[in-house]
């Protein structure tokens, strides 16, 4: 988890780096939004880590697993006002759909859904935003 962390934070420094260096040509507005797109793809990625300990310790608190998702989702919301790029909308569709299918399994009765198209969305929506 830490290695994915400073993975997570390297790729933003990076990523502010180039939005710095195209904000000369491009303007503030799209340096901003860059900036946006990564801090929060970073806070969903943490988010996503949470939702994987809480599915993990489910049987031990399973309102966990409602506070990761409502926080995904709450940070989607963030990301899907901020962005005009059609990339970054797809990846936050395909994330909130997987998060619904998680609600779902878990409406359902599974304590322990299976995360990994949640995972998979969320590094898609960190590869759009840092692309």
């Amino acid at each position: 988890m830490a290695a994915s962390r400073r993975r997570l934070t390297a790729v933003a420094a990076v990523v502010a780096t180039a939005a710095l260096t195209a904000g000369l040509t491009t303007g503030c507005d799209a340096v901003n939004k860059a900036l946006d797109c990564v801090q929060t793809a970073d806070a969903i990625a943490d988010s996503v880590t949470s939702l994987q300990q809480a599915v993990e310790n489910a049987s031990n608190d399973p309102t966990q697993l409602d506070e990761a998702l409502a926080s995904i989702d709450k940070n989607l919301d963030k990301i899907g006002d901020k962005t005009d790029n059609a990339d970054v909308n797809k990846a936050v569709d395909d994330l909130n759909k997987a998060v619904g299918n998680v609600r779902t399994a878990i409406k359902n009765g599974d304590n322990t859904p299976d995360v990994s198209p949640v995972t998979d969305a969320a590094g898609e929506l960190t590869k759009v935003c840092t692309s």
